[in-house]
């Protein structure tokens, strides 16, 4: 039932959210916080693109290993 107080009044919950921030961090250290959050998703970002390109192949298992 409280989920859906929020999802009805999406940008008054919003608006609770951002003083509640402004409140705990103060107005002074946001403009740090929004900066080093930006920073660490574009780092997530060159991570997970440079994971997708240097994967490098597996070796099959369809050969059996060498037997001595």
């Amino acid at each position: 039932m409280f989920t859906h107080i929020l999802l009805v009044n999406q940008w008054q919950t919003w608006v609770i959210i951002l003083v509640v921030v402004l409140l705990l961090f103060g107005a002074t250290r946001l403009p740090a916080l929004a900066k080093s959050l930006g920073q660490s998703a574009k780092v997530f970002r060159k991570e997970i693109k440079s994971d997708d390109t240097d994967e490098a192949p597996t070796a099959s298992s369809d050969q059996p290993a060498d037997k001595k």
